[in-house]
Formats: structure tokens, C-alpha cells, sequence
């Protein structure tokens, strides 16, 4: 028998509602202030008018207190409360500093440019209030007019001798030399450090550090990354509970027991293809050829049987979201007795995975797919640049009688990729060109050589199958519905998009007509400049243009793959976004319904999905960081050289030369031909007499005139003799 309804339950009439908290007192003040014409009143008109006299005074001063703080009021020296919209005033966050300026990002997400003389001495994660000035270059421009809270700061800088005083200058906030309060620790001139702030002045140079670690002389990389690194949080040791649980992991093993209810592929030729330096290796593929098409599988670590919700590892493994790779390092997101050990697919050996078995027809398309839990056992450890030689056909005997077991299905996915690629082609998935560095380290430490880190196609091989099983894992969970972390990349912005119209003709390349940008739109602007001398400057036009990557609960789909569906499913030993799902994964092939899912995942997705972005922020902050220090290093030998480049990007204040080793300098608009230079955003300084102009994407001839590793500074000149 149905139950009936129940009743709701009206509230009570006569009930005095608390009236005296902090909150109805907030209410209260901005109702009266609104109310004033001036939107200001006395401090103790107001606070008559809010009855704290006869209420509550201390709920009424904290109340007073919080909307100062957030920025919503200002308190007067002569007891005056005025909102601070009245004033011109917004409340914002301190988001970075150069050595003369900063920036602040305003509640409605608009970033201030903070000239350093108006700084006030604020720090990054301070709350200010700022106030817009007359901008000189069009772009929001700014100052600090007051400090509502100041965020605990860490700095690094280096340690300079002065007078036979030593003083701390620091890589962002000025020039100048700051005092150094006493310390337990040693440090010499030259030393690269790690300080907080320990007084704080009204500018930056009145402030005060303590130094809290030193990592060695300035002028080398490593030590500059060690402070990169401290700056940022990065954790580098793991808590002993932590450790206790991945050697408990390491030590019980694997049994037959775990092999329970998984299916068996130890007899499929598996194998991983990774770099030969990989030690962490937690995909390994399978493919066969079917009367529809191919069956290909792809096998990943089963980490979630190891790492459980919640767990010490868990709860470590999202606080640190990614594996940091950076030179020759690595800062693991899980233990190396789990990440080069007993989940890592180390050959020979049999290990437990999660399997993606995906049916592909003939042109590549998915007919259909499934997940189930597996045991495999990988036959070899593949090689980028060996299986590239072996399709080249240009392998040794040695590589040769490596690969003999698996060979005829290296060929079958080199037949699978092509027709994968040629799928992506069809779904006018942009094909953009981005170049990464491979930094070269000596024994010392010292970079010594930057190359371009080469895409072969055993790279494209695995990218498409990795593609191919991550699209898989998303789609299951759009189709039933459940929570999940999505990999997603929403189109530009309008105002880049808008931006890259008005471009283009520029350039001589037709843009094609539409409303909002789609990949196909991206694919035809790329293909119309192939081919032609500008092709370097668009394809950089059109990745800058893009929106950044990033994870979430909602499945909108990714722009630059030209995929409704997409996530992380094939990297759980470094990314935990990967390790997330493969657990939902896990409870839907267990048999859990859609309620029970979304009761258990709903928050957790959510969660994983910010934290996991914000790490994958700091993590390629970090490298990038620490491979600017690296390649500084490597120029400081090259000093004096003349070097081809090309034109990478344009400013105001000059344009940055990337040379063909990846490298990249600024050649400063103070060291062109004396003259009036104009600036055409983003991509032409030109000079206003003579008619010079300097373009993205231009062929120039430059000298390297100096480096600051410290600062991961490189300084090039035009070679005038060109």
C-alpha cells in the first residue's frame, strides 16, 4: 500500500527569528548603506540604526569586520562607513609579481595590472582593494588601495653581499635588497634560497625574511629547481604511514589468488612501448585482427586495487594529483614500490590490470567496447625509437631478435594507427603542432645539451590507442549516467576567437564564417595555412587562442580532439584523475546500480575533479619553471654565438626568438635600431619611420648576449651584421 504524503509542517507564527547574529547584522549594514543616497554613513549612525547598543556588540564589530575584510565596505578615520563600490573600490586577489609590477584578479574574474610604485608592498594570495587608473596600454590597469588580508608568503631569491652585509633579493617583488632577520642556518653570497616574510613593510623594500632553506649556488639549475619546487609545495618525501602501507603492498606480492575473477590474457602478446628511461610503466596494448576490423586492448596498471578510498596512499595521491616530471627527475604521485614496482608492467612478469577491449571496424570506428578486470603478462619492453626503426625498416639484428615475438602485431598497429589517424582527419579534429624539449643532464647535474624531443611514429601509435581507450571509458559513463571525472576543453573564448577573425586576413588567410568556434573551423584555418610561410605564426595564433584543458564532473566534450566524450583512463601510477575513475570503473563492473553510484561519487568527483586541475597547474608550472633555469644553464656556455631563430611571440617591450633547439630569448625592444616602435597585438612591432617591422613567425639572425639561471633568463640581440 502507497504511503501518504506527509504533511509539511508550516512554521509557527509569533517565532522570533535570531536577529542578533553576525550574518542579519551584515544584512543589515548593507541594507541601511544602500539605502543612504551617498551609500555612506557615521559609524555610529549606523550602528544605531542596527541596534547593536541594545543587541549584540561583538556579533555587530565582527559583522563590521567581515564585510571590511571581504572588501565590500570601507571604515574611515573619521568614522565614516562607505561601500566601497561608492569609493571606485573592488576587492581582489593578488595573483603574481614581476621585480616592477604586479597583477590582481577582481571577484568578477578581470586580472588588474598593478604598476610596483602602487603596490603597497602586497604579496601573492593577499586580499586587496583596487582602484582602476588611467591604463597606458588599453588593458585593465590599477592600484593597491588598501591590504584586507595578507597571505602567509614564501619567497625564493638569492643571497647578495652588500657593503659586508648580507641580503636577501628575491626572483619576484623588486629590486631591492631586503634586510634578513637572524637565523639558525648558513648561507653564502650566491646562495639560492628560500625565505618568509618576517615583517611587513608598506612597500616592498621595508619588508623583512627569515630564510627558511638554502639549496646552493644560484647559478646552477638544480639548485634553482630545488627552490622551484619548495615555493610551490611540491611534496618530495612521503609520510611514514604512507610508506608503511606501499611496502606492506610490495611485500604480500601477487598471488593466483588475486588472479580470482579477472580475465586471463597472459598468452595474448601484450607488451608496453614507452621511452627508454620509463620506469613507471602502467600501459601496455594488445591488438588483433577480426573479420569486422581490429580488437584492440589496452591494459592499465590496476591501481585502485592497491590504493583503496580513503587509504593513507589515497588521501596522499590526491593531495599530490600528478607525478612532477622535470630534467632528469621525478616526483612521484605514489611510492616507487608501487609506481617502478608491483604496478608498473614490468616485463616478464605478471601483473593485475584494468583492461579497455574496444571492436574497431575497418575505418577505425568503435563498434563496440567493454571493460573488464584482467591479469596480463607483458612479452617485452617496447622502445619508442626502436619500434620507429623497426617500421622504418631499418633495425639492428639486436633490436630485431628483441621484438621477434611481437613483430607482426607492431605491423598490425601500424596499420590500426593509420586508420585512426585518418579518422581524426574526418572528424576535422585540429591537428596542432606544439614542440616539447628534451634537456640533456651530465653527471654533474649541468644541462649541457636542449634538443626538440622527437614524435616519432610508435609516439602516434600510442597516443591514438590511449585516445581510443580513453573516449571508451567516458562514453560509458555518459551512457549510464553515473558521476565521473570527464577530461574536457571547452571552445576559445569569444574574445579570442573574435580576436583570431580579426588576424587572420593579416596573415592572407581566409577565416571561415562562424558564430561560435568549432574544431572544424580550427582544422580549416590550419589547413589553408599549411604550406605556406605563415603556417608557424597561425598554428601558434591558433593555439594560443585555445581554452586550457582541465577536469570536471560534466561531460562537455573536447574541442581540440573534436570528441563528445573523453577522460584520463590510462595513466593511474601518475595521474589521479585516471586512478578516480578506474575505481567508479571497478563498482560498475561489480554490479552496483546507478543510485548506489551516485550517492558514493557524486562528491567525490567533484572534488577529485578541482584538486586534480589545480595540481596539473602547479605541476606544469613547476616544469616549466625548472626547464627555464635548465636551458638557462645549458646558453651560459653559448654567450657570444650567433644563432638562427625565429620570431615565437611579440610584445610591447620586444619579441622572444625561439631558436631551433627549443630554446627561447627575448631580444628587447631597448637593443633594436634606435626609433618610435608601434605595437599591433599580438604579432607586429614596427618601427613608425623607417617602416621595419619585426612579425611572429619571422626568420631572424640573433646573438646571446646574457642568462640569469637563477632567474631562467635568456637575453638575445639582433645580429647586425645580417
Amino acid at each position: 500500500m502507497a504511503q501518504k504524503p506527509k504533511k509539511k509542517i508550516q512554521p509557527k507564527k509569533n517565532v522570533q527569528v535570531e536577529k542578533n547574529t553576525v550574518e542579519s547584522y551584515k544584512n543589515k549594514i548593507m541594507t541601511f548603506l544602500h539605502q543612504s543616497a551617498k551609500g555612506s554613513l557615521l559609524s555610529r549612525e549606523l550602528a544605531a540604526k542596527c541596534h547593536s547598543i541594545k543587541g549584540n556588540k561583538e556579533n555587530y564589530a565582527a559583522a563590521v569586520r567581515e564585510l571590511t575584510e571581504e572588501g565590500i565596505i570601507v571604515v574611515r578615520k573619521q568614522q565614516k562607513v562607505i561601500l566601497a563600490s561608492k569609493l571606485g573600490y573592488m576587492p581582489a586577489n593578488v595573483t603574481r609579481l614581476s621585480r616592477t609590477f604586479g597583477f590582481a584578479m577582481t571577484d568578477d574574474r578581470t586580472e588588474v595590472f598593478i604598476p610596483g610604485k602602487y603596490m603597497l608592498g602586497a604579496m601573492p594570495g593577499d586580499k586587496v582593494l583596487v582602484s582602476y587608473i588611467e591604463s597606458r596600454s588599453g588593458s585593465p590597469e590599477g592600484e593597491i588601495v588598501d591590504i584586507l588580508k595578507e597571505n602567509p608568503s614564501m619567497l625564493t631569491g638569492r643571497i647578495e653581499l652588500c657593503d659586508g652585509e648580507r641580503w636577501f633579493v628575491a626572483d619576484t617583488m623588486s629590486k631591492s635588497h631586503i634586510k634578513i632577520d637572524g637565523g639558525e642556518l648558513d648561507y653564502v653570497s650566491g646562495d639560492k634560497v628560500l625565505a618568509e616574510l618576517s615583517y611587513r613593510g608598506r612597500r616592498h623594500a621595508e619588508h623583512r625574511v627569515r630564510i627558511t632553506a638554502v639549496y646552493g649556488s644560484s647559478e646552477n639549475a638544480a639548485s634553482c629547481a630545488g627552490a622551484i619546487l619548495a615555493l610551490h609545495g611540491a611534496p618530495t618525501e612521503f609520510p611514514q604511514e604512507v610508506m608503511r602501507e606501499a611496502e606492506k603492498i610490495s611485500t604480500a606480492g601477487i598471488s593466483d589468488y588475486d588472479f580470482n575473477n579477472r580475465e586471463d590474457f597472459r598468452e595474448l602478446p601484450i607488451f608496453t612501448i614507452d621511452s627508454a628511461e620509463s620506469k613507471d610503466l602502467d600501459d601496455a596494448v594488445s591488438v588483433e585482427r577480426t573479420k569486422d576490423g581490429y580488437r584492440l586492448g589496452v591494459h592499465i596498471a590496476d591501481v585502485s586495487n592497491y590504493v583503496k578510498a580513503n587509504s593513507a596512499l589515497d588521501k596522499e595521491a590526491l593531495n599530490r594529483g600528478t607525478s612532477i616530471y622535470y630534467a632528469n627527475k621525478v616526483i612521484p604521485m605514489l611510492p616507487v614500490e608501487l609506481s617502478n614496482g608491483i604496478c608498473s608492467l614490468n616485463p616478464n612478469e605478471n601483473r593485475l590490470t584494468l583492461s579497455a577491449v574496444v571492436e574497431l571496424d575497418n575505418d577505425g570506428e568503435i563498434l563496440s567496447y567493454g571493460f573488464c578486470k584482467s591479469v596480463i603478462r607483458s612479452r617485452v619492453k617496447g622502445v619508442y625509437s626502436e619500434i620507429n626503426d623497426i617500421l622504418a625498416g631499418n633495425e639492428t639484428a639486436e633490436i630485431a631478435q628483441k621484438y621477434a615475438e611481437v613483430r607482426d602485431e607492431i605491423m598490425l598497429m601500424n596499420e590500426l594507427a593509420d586508420k585512426l589517424l585518418a579518422k581524426k582527419k574526418r572528424r576535422h579534429a585540429p591537428q596542432l603542432e606544439t614542440t616539447e624539449s628534451k634537456l640533456i643532464i651530465d653527471e654533474n647535474d649541468i644541462c649541457v645539451d636542449v634538443e626538440p624531443r622527437k614524435q616519432g611514429k610508435s609516439e602516434s601509435i600510442i597516443e591514438d590507442f590511449m585516445l581510443t581507450a580513453n573516449e571508451a571509458a567516458a562514453r560509458l559513463a555518459r551512457e549510464k549516467g553515473i558521476p565521473f571525472v570527464y577530461r574536457i576543453h571547452e571552445a576559445p573564448p569569444l574574445e579570442k576567437a573574435d580576436k583570431l577573425r580579426e588576424l587572420l586576413p593579416k596573415f592572407g588567410i581566409e577565416c571561415p564564417a562562424f558564430g561560435e568556434m568549432k574544431p572544424c573551423h580550427a582544422a580549416q584555418i590550419l589547413e589553408k595555412a599549411k604550406e605556406t610561410d605563415v603556417y608557424e605564426a597561425v598554428n601558434m595564433m591558433v593555439l594560443r587562442s585555445m581554452a586550457k584543458a582541465k577536469y570536471s564532473e560534466e561531460p562537455v566534450g573536447h574541442f581540440g580532439l573534436a570528441l563528445e566524450d573523453y577522460s584520463h583512463f590510462t595513466s593511474p601510477i601518475r595521474r589521479y584523475p585516471d586512478l578516480a575513475i578506474h575505481r567508479i570503473i571497478t563498482d560498475i563492473l561489480a554490479g552496483y546500480d546507478k543510485n548506489w553510484l551516485t550517492k558514493r561519487y557524486s562528491g567525490f568527483v567533484k572534488n577529485a575533479s578541482e584538486k586534480s586541475s589545480a595540481a596539473e597547474m602547479r605541476s606544469v608550472a613547476i616544469e616549466r619553471d625548472c626547464e627555464d633555469c635548465y636551458k638557462a644553464e645549458y646558453m651560459r656556455s653559448h654567450i657570444g654565438e650567433v644563432i638562427d631563430g625565429k620570431i615565437s611571440s611579440v610584445t610591447e617591450f620586444g619579441f622572444y626568438v625561439s631558436l631551433e633547439n627549443t630554446v627561447e630569448g627575448l631580444v628587447h625592444i631597448r637593443t633594436l635600431p634606435e626609433g618610435e616602435y608601434d605595437y599591433t597585438e599580438p604579432c607586429t612591432l614596427t618601427e613608425k619611420f623607417s617602416g621595419v617591422s619585426y612579425n611572429l613567425g619571422q626568420k631572424v639572425r640573433v646573438i646571446c648576449t646574457k642568462v640569469d639561471v637563477n632567474d631562467g633568463i635568456i637575453d638575445f640581440s639582433l645580429d647586425n651584421d645580417e
